[in-house]
């Protein structure tokens, strides 16, 4: 039986809180043997250059394989592309609605629906706070599908001295869930990582 690739996908979608977004990236790009693939909305190209002053060209440059977000026929939109797992992070409600009712209309959505049915990890970080009604039923709904909701929410347990520190957290966070290791932040109770 063959082993399966390590590959992992990562969305982006228009929502704030680009920087957890890129934070991962980085830390992925440090795993040796790990293959990214990028899926980036045009929200989400809109909010890189207002929230970050970054172009989308300078965040594809973290990934080994770029899928533009209109392409429904790309790679990563078929079950029979085996990956670790995808994170969408930031997720915006919008994102989440979707996945939550299996509504595939762009490359983004449809990658999720294909996680979700192939029963791998699907990884939802959203930031926007607070929730109304429709989007807590709709995070209810991604869950019992089988995503994992991971709100963009940093411990302060560990004493964070700076942003750099609260990203890291939630980049461990995600790390772990996907089951990657990679010494990226301080876990409770057990001796402090350096990071390579």
């Amino acid at each position: 039986m063959s082993k399966t690739p390590r590959r992992v996908v990562v969305g982006l979608s228009g929502a704030s809180g680009m920087a957890y977004g890129i934070d991962l990236l980085q830390t992925l790009r440090r795993i040796e043997g790990l293959e990214i693939h990028l899926v980036m909305t045009q929200g989400a190209k809109r909010v890189l250059v207002e929230e970050m002053g970054k172009h989308p060209e300078e965040v594809e440059l973290l990934a080994d394989a770029v899928h533009r977000a209109q392409d429904i026929g790309a790679s990563i939109a078929s079950g029979s592309f085996r990956t670790l797992g995808m994170v969408i992070v930031p997720c915006s409600a919008t994102s989440v609605s979707k996945i939550a009712y299996g509504i595939a209309d762009n490359l983004l959505t449809r990658a999720a629906y294909v996680h979700l049915k192939e029963r791998r990890p699907l990884i939802l970080v959203p930031r926007e706070a607070p929730l109304p009604i429709p989007t807590l039923e709709a995070l209810l709904k991604a869950a019992q599908a089988g995503a994992t909701i991971l709100p963009a929410a940093p411990g302060f347990y560990t004493r964070p001295q700076s942003i750099e520190d609260l990203l890291a957290f939630m980049t461990q966070r995600v790390l772990d869930l996907l089951g990657l290791e990679y010494p990226r932040a301080p876990r409770w109770k057990e001796p402090e990582v350096v990071e390579e």
